[in-house]
């Protein structure tokens, strides 16, 4: 089995030529016997995770991140990688029964945010309140979104001074919208994320060391998927169906080995 990162989308085909420095074969020695499933599921969110928090955001210890769509897989990764490296999570999700759920995992504060419910000032006095500090004084300096819309665009209100928020997502399909001032009074700073240009980057000893990293972290569990439902290729429909249920718990796999 080898390790395949994608530079761009559209990998859904039956047959996919790519170049050789884009695929690395998984042996013991290089990740240490992951499953099957664990293997599977390395890119994206393991990878993505690691990669955010501590190659480009670097966020220190002691220091907040904040993190949207927090209920995810990828979410609950955040938090365990919080809670290994120091820094501490501010979680916001859609539905406010995930806040139990995310306290459970190891959370430093949640915040429920509907933007059909709550307005702009609840959210930030929520940020305030969660973190201890102020409106016009926020500790905010490190943010991560995958939502967009106003979800994104609310986060970006809450961010502090000198402040940095990576965007790799738009989950609510539609874009940001944020006054000029929002970032010229704090100094913050947006920036687009996407695995493939960023492993692209990367020499091969910097990639094989990553994977093992990464491999480490899922052996030790702050990486590692959770897995729900596994399917046959004949249940494809029932797959993608089960795969788009909202709160559905893990991972929806297709079981195509041949051994």
């Amino acid at each position: 089995m080898s390790l395949f990162f994608p530079v761009k989308a559209g990998n859904w085909a039956e047959k996919n030529v790519v170049p050789a420095s884009q695929v690395i074969p998984f042996s013991n020695l290089l990740t240490g016997s992951l499953s099957r499933e664990q293997q599977a599921t390395f890119f994206v969110n393991p990878v993505t995770a690691f990669v955010m928090c501590r190659e480009v955001l670097r966020v220190p210890k002691g220091e907040w991140l904040l993190q949207t769509a927090a209920g995810s897989v990828l979410g609950h990764m955040i938090i365990r990688l919080g809670k290994r490296f120091g820094f501490k999570t501010l979680c916001v999700v859609r539905r406010e029964e995930q806040i139990t759920e995310l306290r459970a995992a190891g959370a430093d504060a949640v915040i429920w945010f509907d933007p059909q419910k709550h307005s702009l000032n609840q959210f930030q006095a929520a940020v305030a309140t969660a973190t201890g500090a102020t409106v016009n004084d926020s500790v905010i300096h490190f943010a991560i979104d995958c939502v967009g819309g106003e979800t994104g665009s609310a986060v970006v209100s809450a961010l502090g001074k000198n402040s940095r928020m990576l965007v790799f997502g738009i989950l609510s399909g539609e874009p940001l919208q944020i006054p000029s001032r929002a970032l010229m009074t704090p100094g913050a700073s947006i920036t687009g994320f996407w695995l493939g240009n960023y492993m692209e980057t990367l020499k091969l000893p910097a990639k094989l060391k990553l994977v093992r990293t990464v491999s480490g972290l899922i052996r030790a569990g702050v990486l590692a998927s959770e897995i729900g439902a596994s399917f046959s290729l004949e249940e494809i429909t029932t797959a993608v169906q089960t795969a788009e249920m909202p709160g559905r718990g893990g991972k929806v796999l297709l079981n195509i080995a041949t051994d």
